[in-house]
């Protein structure tokens, strides 16, 4: 059978989850934020393109200017009227245009992130940025801003429409700009992470010293503690805690003394006429002849008997759980579990018990009173139930563990759950007040440990053995 999951901690669970929700509140902010880094890239990007395409137009349009005036200069005069006539069929602009396109002279190797184009108004290019790519212009743009394949694109037309310029630049410029400016945000949160979460740790453990106080509070108390929990520096969530485990506690207390006092009581004022009337009920028995009336005051003898043992236990149960289970100095429980042995051995058989005592004493803080009840009542329910003429095996060892074993059919495990309720006798016919295993678990509650009943015997395929630890928790 496997051990229950231990349950979640608060602690553990506040501080995944400030740090979850800080982090997820960091990464919203910083998604936010690029959303908006990206539109001003955008914008500051698009100006920066159209600034420089604009400056560079009326350049271009001079260096145009410039290369027709000389090629027109260097051109012989005799054969202008002869050019003139050849060329009739071409407009002016045609004329005048260079055959080639010219790209502008070039400083120093180096990448160009824009580049741009000139062409005149049939679409011809005149002029192209060394490491221009014709591929990434579009002739048919409309004027301003159009995205061309991967790429971001300006056109700009003079006025007439005699030269326009395209200049272009790649997107992967933009996204490795925004991609920069999101890793410097992101790069802080991986110390942030850490360090917050040492700082939510340190800030959940002095927040929570009171819930840890009040739980240590309750952890030590033992079962028969219902004293009020006293006042102190509690924050007000725990206060209402406080008040109504109080108010339990008391109620519980109050109930508890009344059932002790009413069986404490009862008890008492039972044991007087009982034993009156058991010493006139066994004066009659040998006074009246053999008959029935003879047979029927030997049944009332027995059943006073057995009122009077059951008075005798409530008596016992009683003072256990009025919690007189510890003394104040340990003592030795080995002559007391002897004087329990011999009190009982007179009425029994010789080797109906074995026993098996320590010789070095057995100290405990266990009452020795409480001890002798606790013994004779396992030994005596050991003899009652076991099987008829089978010994009783009883042991007590150095560390203080009282442990008796006796032959009986198997038990099964709910079986063995119930014998410790008052009254249970498990089907067994033997006579008894069903008391004595339930006066055993109180004293086990009290001491902080339990009555650990396994069946069957180990090697056997039946008996029972049961041990109970006699020393209390805190003592070693």
């Amino acid at each position: 059978m496997t051990a229950p999951a231990a349950p979640p901690s608060l602690r553990r669970q506040l501080a995944w989850r400030l740090a979850l929700g800080l982090l997820a509140a960091w990464l919203a902010a910083v998604a936010g934020a690029g959303l908006v880094i990206r539109h001003r890239i955008d914008r500051i990007f698009d100006a920066a393109l159209q600034e420089t395409a604009e400056r560079i137009l009326p350049l271009a349009i001079m260096e145009i200017e410039a290369t027709r005036l000389g090629h027109a200069d260097r051109r012989p005069r005799a054969d202008e009227g002869e050019r003139h006539d050849d060329d009739e069929d071409h407009d002016e602009d045609d004329h005048d245009a260079p055959r080639t396109v010219r790209r502008l002279p070039q400083a120093a190797p180096h990448p160009e992130a824009l580049s741009y184009v000139l062409r005149d108004r049939r679409g011809r290019m005149l002029i192209r940025s060394h490491d221009a790519d014709p591929a990434d212009f579009d002739p048919t743009a409309s004027q301003g801003m159009s995205v061309s394949r991967d790429s971001r694109l300006y056109t700009r037309s003079t006025e007439g429409g005699g030269y326009t310029i395209q200049a272009v630049e790649p997107l992967s410029v933009r996204r490795e700009a925004l991609r920069a400016t999101l890793g410097a945000m992101l790069l802080p949160l991986a110390l942030a992470i850490p360090l917050a979460l040492a700082g939510i740790r340190l800030i959940l453990r002095r927040s929570l010293r009171p819930v840890d106080r009040l739980s240590a509070e309750l952890g030590r108390r033992g079962a028969q503690d219902l004293s009020p929990i006293p006042a102190g520096a509690l924050p007000a969530e725990l206060v209402p805690i406080r008040e109504a485990a109080n108010r339990l506690f008391g109620r519980m207390s109050r109930a508890l003394e009344a059932e002790r006092g009413f069986s404490a009581n009862a008890a008492h004022e039972l044991r007087t006429p009982i034993a009156a009337t058991l010493a006139q009920t066994q004066r009659l028995v040998r006074e009246a002849p053999q008959g029935p009336l003879r047979d029927r005051a030997l049944t009332v003898e027995a059943e006073l008997k057995r009122m009077a043992r059951l008075a005798e236990k409530l008596l016992q149960l009683a003072r256990v759980e009025g919690g007189g289970v510890l003394a104040d100095a340990p003592s030795d429980l080995a002559p007391v579990l002897a004087a329990v042995l011999a009190d009982l051995g007179r009425d029994l058989p010789p080797g109906r018990i074995l026993a098996s005592l320590p010789d070095a004493p057995v100290m405990s803080h266990l009452d020795p009173d409480v001890f002798g009840v606790l013994a004779r009542n396992l030994i005596e329910n050991a003899l009652r139930h076991g099987t008829p003429g089978t010994a009783v095996e009883v042991a007590l060892t150095a560390r203080a563990v009282l442990r008796v074993a006796n032959d009986c059919p198997l038990l099964p495990p709910e079986t063995l759950a119930r014998l410790t309720t008052r009254f249970e006798r498990a089907g067994s016919r033997a006579f008894g007040s069903g008391l004595g295993l339930t006066i055993v678990a109180a004293v086990a509650q009290v001491l902080g440990t339990e009555l650990r009943m396994t069946s069957p015997r180990p090697g056997s395929a039946g008996g029972i053995v049961s041990e109970i630890a006699l020393k209390a928790e805190d003592q070693d």
